[in-house]
């Protein structure tokens, strides 16, 4: 009622009318590709979409659905080509904000993983703000004093509510979440594939609410049903339907799969296929108009179903019903022109021909404010968020600081102060060895603001395209939220070691130092979150990141000294920012009162030992120097973000590319195929595989998990959760069986369950197959299953993997021909054959669509000629002409128990009798759809209401004796059966599972240019850079110095690009992972085949990347020119590639995500980096540390570079005033502890370590299973 009281008020105030005309053709899309060609998205598109009434749009996947309401919405990719125009109530969208007076829902679910649904609808509710209502209730209060009118004090509570802006919480969010259902998990968090959340039906809810928490009054809704039961769908458009109606709004929904029920809650229907509108208009005629073109609808025939096929070349011939006339392909551009002669469609051109008056326009209809808030709220909302993200992640802040104490510690005891002589010229190496390691600990700390951005962004955009905020409240709060993190962090480094590692003891230089500190965090964190922010991609992002470490590393002074640079790379040192950083600190510490002896070097011009030190490094040597430093740091600061601010602003997420087929879209008019005339289907020759019929039978299986500790923290007691009670069934040979219930009623569980695919918990009952117990690895070889999630390895195209997948689960008695032409007649079957050589891609990235997707999960399976399949929501996310009939349904309660197992018989009778039978279950309408009435009639508000318990019902009735009898007669073997077995455990004997793995693998790596292109470019790049810095060194050695600058190149060029393999293959091997888990379970190959097949291939990439490395950077560095060297030198590149590769992919095995592979890394590459004997010799290491410097691979690399081309070396050194003369041999011997005879043990260690980190993969994949199920 208070809704309807101003209903009137608000469809005067904001009347919504969207006119689309001009003919929309030519919505382009450019594909890049070697033959650039023009995709027509959108072909002459025109309609109206009015107030009060509610739009369904309907087409088959790929058909333009999402492009359309893109469109409509002023939300279409900047790239695709327009032509046409749009207007809102005459309007075009260059007078108002079409993002905020209309609201799209995406298919795709964008939310923060650790807010709950309460938290992310709030935000929304906030950002959208109330747009007109206070102006609204300001009138009507003002209206209803004129007439004397008393409002409802309910009524009025109620809109004053709604009016109120910025409110943290607020009665519109308690209202969506009850409508929507989310009532019951409103402080469950989203949660993603790290966060245990909520059910991905709920989370597409969530993505809906968020829209509807706003005032716009257009909304438009992409598939929104995904992942919902047909009686959750019904209810929420029910809702909106209501809204629609009762508050004048203009609400265009597209649904792939609607039920008749749903169907008819829509006034209009809109039928686009191939990017042409069919029919728009009263649903009520569009049956006419497809009778009067010869098509017409069967009786029991869903009207949405008839929809999504009447257009299809393959479906059409069915509905023919003209018996008198010869049936004719009718195309979609033939329907279209048919409609434009149609009644409704001649209605809605002359329509189109009058100008909408915009006079008639109530300016509040609308939003001509680009934001629903002022920008001082905008900013007070996001840093609300970023506050509480923030607590939710504090985890990784503690982890962080507890990161740098660790490290600090071991600093602490390498550079102890009584191990740390000061005063002299040589003391100095071993400072700046610390300084350095230091300075490095900050900036790798900084290195994790990259991902946290990354992991931001999709969110971010979602948002910032639908203006819920500026996009520089959001840069502007993560920058403000980090300098605490930033002061906290370099506290405790400074605090920690600065006087324990003994630098100058004087309270100044101590807090000079924690202002350099804090300063180059806080630049640190700038730079990453600037290259999270224009790079996007962690792929990409890791790689480029540590070239950036590596770049302002090697020009920080430190490395190699300005003197030494060559002129044309002189202009890096000075950009640098670590060069300003390296400055400060060494001024800070080499200008204190300890190094002010004297210089007794003539060499150097200089009054100090200390200046001297800075004088020989190229730093500056006045303290003046220190504040330019600090002045360099914080522009350096204020630049990256800045530049952070505008690429939040102004750069695009990059839209997501799905595989277009113009195969698909063809006609076909000149094929002829051939007709079955009893059933009016295609007719297609069969290749059949013979395979043994099983009967899968269970009986009372429970399923049992740990209780969580969210639920013992509202007081449950109990130590176990139980998840399914008391299940029996039977699945027999030649009976499809639908399991049905509403959502989280355990049908993936029982699924998993029964496929034996659960890893946690604890199952009782008992399950036989054809009378015997289950075996599960028996039982993988004979069964399929198709999971809800589409889980497929993206770099590969789908006829490869479907022949993967018949190479490793057929029978090795079936030759490769006909493998090859199995696997044709399922592509065939499931409609894949003209997607043959599609990629794959990531879900919701690039590659195949939803529906293809799914496609091939199902094509997947099938190929494995497999006795048993199981088929989790298979027709998520395809139309409806994936619809199989149903014989027989398992149907179940939420809280995983049986209440109906049994036949469906015709026209589902049989289970409308049973429920009809129950004594207050409503009646089942003419035309209802049969199981959208049993999830109704048996949900927990039914229950409730009848107050009766469906599952005892069952347990007491005489079906459930009837189907006890029908699997105790299948839990005994029949006579002469025995219990099926094979000689080996998979299909493939373990040589051809290690080349089927190699060649999926290697097809895998070849086509994946994001990480091998980007692989051998930075190669390039790196071998260029250290060629060019370095250039020559080798040739002329005459110094000390030129060893430590060689020994500099040589330790550059090995870690830092080591540590890019190391990082860049973990998203990669996670991926794969991933798909690894699927194949794993379905019995296809053994563990140690996949790890050596991906290993033997990483490898072969690595040779290929050491060899281009080694090419480029030998000649330029100036090595010496003999076979043996070169090849010592290519040797040891290559191994050590291999073993920071495969070290990657170990931390991968160990750990449940990359993310979380991420974190060792951030931890152990700084100590391989402080014992690769550069930062401080081995022979200064103290003894205590000293085993970690031969535990360390790094050392070895550089121990074998260095013996190998210079151990042999007797040129001799120049040496400062005072010392002894030596040459570069016993040098290498003295101060390095490197010696040329140890290169046997070098390279033997090399091969230990590539070995070693390989068997802990390979044991690690196959013993360890992060996958949660």
């Amino acid at each position: 009622m208070g809704r309807r009281r101003v209903s009137g008020l608000r469809w005067l105030l904001e009347p919504s009318v969207i006119e689309v005309f001009d003919e929309m053709s030519g919505l382009v899309g450019r594909l890049a590709s070697s033959n650039k060609r023009t995709i027509n998205i959108l072909q002459d598109v025109n309609g109206i979409i009015k107030p009060s009434r509610m739009t369904l749009l309907l087409g088959p996947p790929s058909s333009g659905k999402s492009t359309f309401m893109r469109a409509l919405t002023g939300k279409l990719d900047k790239a695709l080509k327009v032509s046409g125009s749009i207007t809102y109530c005459g309007h075009t969208f260059e007078e108002f904000y079409p993002e905020r007076t209309s609201a799209y829902v995406s298919q795709y679910d964008l939310h923060n993983a650790e807010m709950t649904v309460r938290e992310t609808l709030d935000f929304s509710r906030r950002c959208l703000g109330v747009g007109a209502r206070y102006d609204m209730l300001a009138e009507l209060a003002a209206r209803e004093r004129e007439a004397g009118i008393k409002p409802d004090p309910e009524i009025d509570a109620y809109m004053k509510a709604t009016a109120v802006q910025g409110q943290e919480s607020n009665i519109v969010t308690d209202l969506t979440l009850k409508v929507l259902g989310l009532d019951i998990c409103a402080d469950m968090p989203i949660g993603d594939e790290m966060i245990r959340g909520i059910s991905g039906g709920q989370r597409k809810r969530v993505t809906t609410g968020e829209m509807l928490t706003g005032p716009a009054r257009a909304l438009f809704m992409d598939e929104i049903s995904t992942g919902l039961d047909s009686s959750s769908t019904f209810q929420i458009v029910k809702y909106i339907r209501q809204l629609v109606h009762v508050m004048n709004e203009t609400v265009m929904i597209s649904l792939l799969q609607p039920p008749p029920e749903t169907y008819n809650l829509f006034d209009d229907i809109i039928l686009l296929s191939e990017g042409y509108v069919v029919y728009h208009g009263p649903r009520e005629n569009i049956l006419e108009f497809f009778e009067s073109a010869g098509f017409r609808c069967p009786e029991r025939k869903g009207v949405a179903d008839f929809l999504q096929e009447v257009t299809s070349k393959k479906d059409q011939q069915q509905y023919w019903y003209l018996d008198q006339e010869q049936y004719r392909h009718v195309s979609v551009p033939e329907f279209a022109v048919r409609f434009k002669s149609f009644h409704v469609g001649q209605r809605m051109l002359k329509e189109l021909q009058i100008p909408f008056d915009k006079s008639k326009t109530h300016p509040a209809a609308l939003t001509t404010n680009k934001y629903g808030q002022s920008s001082w709220e905008s900013f007070k909302t996001v840093m609300s968020r970023e506050k509480l993200l923030m607590k939710r992640n504090s985890f990784i802040y503690i982890f962080k600081v507890s990161q740098l104490v660790i490290l600090g510690i071991i600093a602490m005891t390498v550079f102890l102060r009584t191990k740390m002589p000061h005063g002299q010229f040589s003391d100095s190496n071993k400072f700046f060895g610390a300084l350095t390691f230091s300075l490095m600990a900050v900036l790798f700390n900084g290195f994790a603001e990259l991902q946290f951005t990354i992991k931001m962004l999709p969110t971010f955009y979602k948002q910032r395209d639908f203006l819920f905020f500026p996009p520089w409240t959001i840069g502007l709060v993560n920058i403000i939220t980090k300098v605490p993190v930033s002061l906290v962090e370099s506290m405790v480094w400074v605090v920690l070691t600065y006087y324990v590692m003994g630098f100058a003891p004087a309270a100044g230089r101590f807090f000079r130092m924690l202002l350099v500190f804090f300063a180059t965090h806080q630049m640190a964190m700038g730079l990453f979150r600037f290259l999270g922010a224009v790079l996007k991609s962690m792929l990409v992002a890791n790689t480029l990141g540590m070239f950036v470490i590596l770049i302002i590393f090697v020009f920080g002074g430190f490395v190699i000294p300005r003197g030494d640079i060559r002129p044309w790379w002189i202009w890096a040192y000075w950009a640098s920012p670590m060069m300003y950083s390296q400055n400060a600190i060494s001024v800070n510490e080499f200008l204190s009162s300890r190094w002010a002896n004297p210089n007794n070097d003539t060499s150097i011009d200089a009054r100090t030992v200390g200046e001297a030190i800075l004088k020989a490094k190229g730093y500056f040597t006045r303290d003046s120097g220190f504040w330019v430093s600090i002045g360099a740091i914080v522009g350096f600061t204020i630049l990256f973000n800045i530049l952070y601010l505008l690429a939040l602003t102004y750069l695009s997420f990059g839209s997501s590319s799905n595989t277009v087929s113009d195969e698909e879209n063809e006609n076909e008019t000149n094929t002829s195929i051939p007709i079955d005339e009893a059933t009016n289907r295609p007719t297609r020759s069969q290749i059949t595989l013979p395979f043994q019929p099983l009967s899968l039978s269970f009986n009372h299986v429970n399923y049992y998990v740990d209780m969580p500790a969210e639920m013992r923290e509202q007081g449950f007691t109990e130590s176990r959760l139980q998840l399914l009670s008391d299940i029996s069934g039977a699945f027999r040979p030649g009976v499809l069986t639908a399991l049905v219930g509403v959502s989280g009623a355990g049908k993936t569980t029982l699924m998993d369950v029964l496929a034996g695919r659960k890893t946690s918990g604890s199952v009782e009952g008992s399950i036989t197959l054809s009378g015997y117990p289950k075996n599960q690895e028996t039982f993988a070889r004979v069964s399929g299953y198709c999971e809800q999630t589409d889980i497929h390895s993206p770099n590969v195209t789908v006829y490869e993997s479907i022949l993967y997948s018949a190479w490793l689960r057929l029978s090795s008695d079936v030759d490769e021909n006909t493998r090859k032409m199995f696997v044709e007649e399922v592509m065939t079957l499931v409609e894949l054959d003209v997607l043959r050589n599609a990629m794959v891609g990531l879900p919701g990235v690039d590659g195949l669509s939803t529906e293809q997707r799914k496609r091939l999960t199902i094509a997947v399976e099938l190929v494995a000629n497999p006795s048993i399949i199981f088929m989790d929501e298979p027709t998520s996310g395809l139309d409806a002409r994936a619809a199989a009939i149903v014989m027989r349904l398992l149907l179940m309660k939420r809280g995983g128990r049986v209440i109906y197992a049994g036949e469906l018989g015709q026209h589902s009778h049989k289970l409308v009798e049973y429920f009809e039978a129950i004594p207050g279950v409503e009646k089942i309408t003419e035309g209802y759809n049969p199981a959208t009435w049993m999830l109704e009639v048996s949900s927990p508000l039914a229950e409730a209401r009848l107050n009766v318990n469906f599952a005892e019902i069952y347990a007491n009735s005489d079906l459930y004796r009837k189907n006890q009898e029908l699997i105790k007669e299948l839990s005994i073997p029949p006579p002469g059966y025995e219990d099926l077995s094979f000689p080996t455990k998979y299909s493939q004997n373990f040589y051809n599972q290690c080349v089927a793995n190699f060649w999926k693998q290697y097809k895998s790596y070849w086509k994946n240019p994001p990480h091998n292109a980007m692989r051998f470019l930075m190669t390039m790049i790196y071998g260029l850079v250290f060629g060019t810095v370095f250039w020559q060194k080798g040739t002329k050695i005459d110094s000390p110095q030129d060893l430590y600058n060689l020994l500099g190149a040589t330790y550059a060029a090995v870690f830092f690009l080591g540590s890019a393999n190391c990082i860049t293959i973990q998203p990669v091997v996670s991926i794969e992972r991933t798909v690894f888990y699927r194949e794993k379970a379905a019995g296809m190959y053994s563990p140690l085949s996949y790890a050596l097949a991906q290993t033997c291939v990483e490898m072969i990439y690595n040779i290929v990347q050491g060899i281009q490395y080694t090419v480029t950077i030998y000649a330029m560095i100036g090595y010496e020119w003999k076979v043996a060297k070169f090849f010592y030198f290519l040797f040891f590149i290559i191994s050590c590639f291999n073993y920071f590769t495969l070290f990657g992919m170990m931390l991968v095995a160990l750990t449940s995500s990359s993310m979380l592979a991420n974190i060792p890394i951030a931890f152990i590459l700084p100590l391989w980096n402080l014992f690769a004997g550069f930062l401080v010799a081995r022979p200064l290491i103290p003894i205590w540390w000293r085993w970690y410097y031969w535990a360390n691979p790094v050392s070895w690399t550089i121990y074998g570079v260095i013996g190998s081309q210079f151990g042999d070396n007797t040129t001799p050194l120049s040496v400062v005033a005072g010392g002894s003369p030596t040459v570069v041999k016993q040098f290498l011997e003295d101060s390095l502890g490197i010696k040329h005879d140890f290169l046997g043990y070098v390279v033997l260690a090399h091969f230990a370590y590539v070995i070693g980190f390989f068997l802990v993969f390979g044991y690690s994949i196959k013993v360890l299973n992060f996958q949660k199920r």
